[in-house]
């Protein structure tokens, strides 16, 4: 069958470069990534949906405090609160990819630690694209199951991080500062979320795992489409 289609929500001041990793990832793996942002046309299908990193989530979605000097866009929050209102009721797959994953734990009534900075004294301040922090994951886990792997190296570009788990979420990885890094639903077959970026590590085995561990799900998702409805 043709590649699953898969949408990457991003913002509309997205360089091209990020871009360019976000597209690779899904394409690499056998998807056809279909960018999404305020300004653009919703497609009236998806078999897979990647929420991806960005700017701060508005504070009073998840009742916390507002941040000064931080940057929002409140139409993006807008425009992934709908998709995910949308199709995690029809079962497809969704990865959240740093914001993202906030965002699913937001959209599922969670919390969020606004400033990892300021609520945890000390804290050594990471900001790369490199795999510089070390995550333990939950075995037995999804997630756990689809890197194959019990911890991992990886990159951290966030100040912001799941708190309060949402309905039906599961906190499953943590750094080794105890700050959420992994969270995933009981009541899904794929509705996971990552606090690291995974398309940036495009030679690291696990995290190309999990992107195609994505694709595969979205491709079993399309065969329960109509074939009427199936791009050809």
């Amino acid at each position: 069958m043709s590649r699953p289609l898969i949408g990457i929500t991003t913002s509309d001041r997205k360089s091209h470069l990020a871009w360019w990793f976000d597209w690779f990832a899904v394409w690499r793996h056998g998807g056809k990534p279909l960018r999404l942002s305020p300004s653009r046309h919703q497609p009236d299908h998806l078999d897979g949906l990647i929420i991806g990193g960005g700017d701060d989530i508005q504070a009073h979605l998840y009742g916390g405090e507002v941040q000064l000097d931080v940057r929002l866009d409140p139409a993006r929050d807008e425009l992934e609160l709908a998709l995910l209102e949308r199709f995690i009721p029809l079962h497809t797959p969704v990865l959240g990819i740093c914001r993202g994953a906030q965002l699913i734990n937001v959209h599922l009534g969670g919390t969020l630690d606004p400033d990892i900075y300021t609520t945890h004294e000390g804290l050594k301040r990471r900001r790369t694209v490199l795999p510089r922090k070390t995550v333990d994951i939950v075995g037995a886990s999804k997630l756990h199951r689809l890197l194959g792997v019990t911890w991992c190296r990886v990159n951290s570009l966030h100040h912001q991080a799941v708190y309060g788990a949402g309905r039906g979420i599961e906190i499953v990885a943590r750094d080794r500062d105890g700050l959420v890094q992994g969270i995933e639903s009981r009541e899904h077959e794929f509705l996971i979320g990552v606090q690291w970026h995974p398309e940036w590590l495009i030679f690291n085995r696990p995290q190309q795992r999990l992107i195609r561990a994505l694709v595969t799900a979205s491709r079993r998702h399309a065969r329960k489409r109509p074939l009427s409805a199936q791009d050809g």
